[in-house]
């Protein structure tokens, strides 16, 4: 895994350069995301964007952070769904990678220092995360970094249309 990828928490600087990436690749995401309003893929939606993660995160409630490769974002990172109850103690894990930086090992990486940062700074117990049932380098992404495959959630995306199955992932951050 690339030794230069890293995450932080997302910044209002962020705007554009993810909207650039969103833009350039919303044909190539558009299998695994729903749809999205012409407004989220300019700098100014992604600004406001920005800014309602950036109050989930003041509540505690969310993590949205980038994935930098050599200083550069080349993706993003979320928890969310943060129950840090103690009798709980979890939440969602999402992610993606732009074209332009994938199959060079950043969203393993980007994973694997997510799950740090639960474990470690949020003091998460159990972490879940969704991929489409024939998204297989996310599944790949995922096994690697310790997940297994719990179960198909049924209809539980509507991607162009239509209700879609997800494969549910897990994986508790107590056992190594």
């Amino acid at each position: 895994m690339p030794s230069s990828t890293r995450i932080r928490l997302i910044e209002p600087a962020d705007a554009a350069p993810i909207a650039a990436h969103r833009a350039r690749d919303v044909d190539a995401f558009r299998r695994w995301e729903p749809a999205q309003p012409p407004e989220f893929f300019t700098p100014e939606g992604q600004a406001a964007r920005i800014d309602r993660m950036l109050a989930g995160h003041r509540s505690g409630t969310l993590w949205p952070g980038v994935v930098l490769a050599d200083d550069q974002v080349v993706g993003q990172v979320t928890i969310s769904g943060i129950l840090p109850q103690p009798h709980l103690r979890r939440a969602s894990l999402g992610y993606w990678i732009a074209t332009t930086a994938q199959n060079r090992g950043h969203a393993g990486r980007a994973v694997g220092l997510a799950l740090e940062l639960m474990a470690d700074d949020l003091g998460l117990h159990r972490v879940e995360a969704f991929t489409n049932l024939e998204n297989l380098p996310s599944q790949r992404v995922l096994r690697r970094n310790g997940f297994t495959a719990s179960g198909v959630a049924h209809s539980a995306i509507l991607l162009d249309g239509r209700w879609h199955d997800s494969l549910l992932w897990e994986r508790i951050l107590d056992e190594q």
